[in-house]
């Protein structure tokens, strides 16, 4: 992926190496949008975007909600199998899932016990009356305790354990408590504030983290810095955390504000989940005013018509539904889904390129749902999440007028409501 660093490099090396010139500015010409080739271009996602045909759900909401909560509910309090991911600074320090995280110590793994929780809360939320409701929030109180978040906050504040989760365990806590945020409900409110300093304590440290890290991770698993970002930045505008929200912005527009030419014929990588291209165009939907989004997204992304960009409208393929690491391209399936409708939302109404990402998402869908209850426990854990996320609308769901700073002067502009729950 090249920015205007890169390039201006390329272009110092050549000239000094081989005495080439530099391209002279082309003359005065009309805008882009008259030219022949956007003609064409615009002619070609037309006939594209009339071919596409939605496909339409396999299975109803009303069936898939049950079964995807029963995933959650099945390994919120399963402590094994259980992959840590702690430092350990002694002996002493080898303990149980359940002693270190006496909060989120099921679903294999602390991330995913995090965003199980949020998936039970977002169907609580959403379907109060579902048969599984009785059931969820008991398992909620039972976990979302301020004993036990007291512990949670405790083993943060470790000196050995600062980094652990970041960022991607750090974006689905604070996912979490905004959902949490979100929901009038008495038992909500129990669990907020008692979620609440270990949801500031990371925010506070995404400050500092945003602070020091140069460049972006690109990376399409867990280390994505734009899959993070997305989250916390939802956060920071249901919190009205505004200093989060300002870093978050002002970091997205700072490594990826120049990029263009997105490789989005070398997606995927054979374990990913997140889509790198995709990820970052969905935070930078969320942090652009809609009229500087679309100009920095016909640079980002190839043409959708193009060669290049046919890859991304069908699913990857998945030989083994079952291996932990192969099925991650079944999430894969889910989030670009999702990140493909969040895109397509920051687009003018008549831009063809609407229904092409709409259609594609809804076929990416369809896919990844027919895989995601054959996937065993090493897929179930955490497939349910994503698969809420995208059926609910979760991305799109908080609105995001123009933001905290300006993306071009800097200058301060209206802020949210407080945080709504003490």
């Amino acid at each position: 992926m090249l920015n205007r660093a890169t390039t201006a490099a390329a272009v110092m090396t050549c000239l000094a190496l081989a005495g080439c010139k530099p391209r002279q500015a082309p003359p005065a010409q009309k805008s882009a949008a008259s030219t022949p080739a956007a003609t064409g271009q615009q002619k070609t996602l037309e006939q594209l975007a009339a071919k596409m045909k939605m496909p339409a759900p396999a299975s109803p909401w009303a069936t898939l909600a049950p079964k995807l909560v029963e995933l959650s509910l099945h390994c919120v309090e399963r402590e094994y199998p259980n992959k840590p991911s702690d430092v350990q600074a002694s002996d002493e320090s080898v303990k149980p899932p359940r002693k270190l995280h006496p909060a989120f110590y099921g679903c294999f793994d602390w991330h995913s016990a995090v965003h199980g929780h949020w998936t039970m809360v977002r169907l609580l939320k959403r379907q109060p009356s579902m048969a599984a409701a009785v059931r969820i929030r008991a398992a909620l109180n039972r976990r979302l305790t301020t004993d036990n978040l007291a512990g949670e906050l405790a083993y943060f504040k470790e000196k050995h354990h600062r980094l652990f989760e970041r960022p991607y365990g750090w974006g689905w806590l604070l996912r979490l408590q905004a959902e949490l945020l979100t929901f009038d409900d008495a038992d909500a409110r129990r669990w907020s504030a008692a979620l609440k300093p270990l949801a500031r304590l990371l925010a506070e440290r995404t400050v500092g983290y945003l602070e020091r890290l140069s460049v972006p991770v690109r990376a399409g698993t867990h280390a994505s810095t734009a899959f993070a970002l997305a989250h916390i930045y939802d956060y920071a505008r249901v919190a009205g955390d505004r200093s989060l929200g300002r870093a978050v912005a002002a970091a997205a527009r700072r490594f990826y504000i120049d990029d263009i030419g997105c490789p989005v014929d070398y997606e995927p990588s054979g374990e990913d989940f997140v889509s790198p291209c995709f990820a970052e165009a969905d935070v930078m939907r969320r942090v652009l005013p809609p009229a500087r989004f679309r100009v920095w997204l016909a640079r980002f992304l190839p043409p959708m018509g193009s060669t290049r960009f046919a890859g991304l409208l069908r699913p990857p393929e998945v030989r083994d539904k079952e291996d932990p690491r192969i099925g991650h391209l079944i999430g894969l399936s889910l989030q670009r889904a999702w990140t493909m409708e969040g895109v397509a939302s920051g687009l003018a109404k008549t831009d063809p390129r609407r229904k092409i990402l709409r259609v594609a998402a809804a076929v990416h869908r369809e896919d990844a749902l027919a895989k995601v209850f054959h996937s065993g426990y090493g897929g179930a854990h955490w497939l349910a999440s994503f698969a809420v996320f995208l059926l609910t609308g979760a991305d799109t769901e908080v609105r995001h007028p123009p933001s905290w700073d300006d993306p071009v002067t800097g200058t301060p502009r209206g802020l949210p409501s407080k945080e709504k729950n003490p």
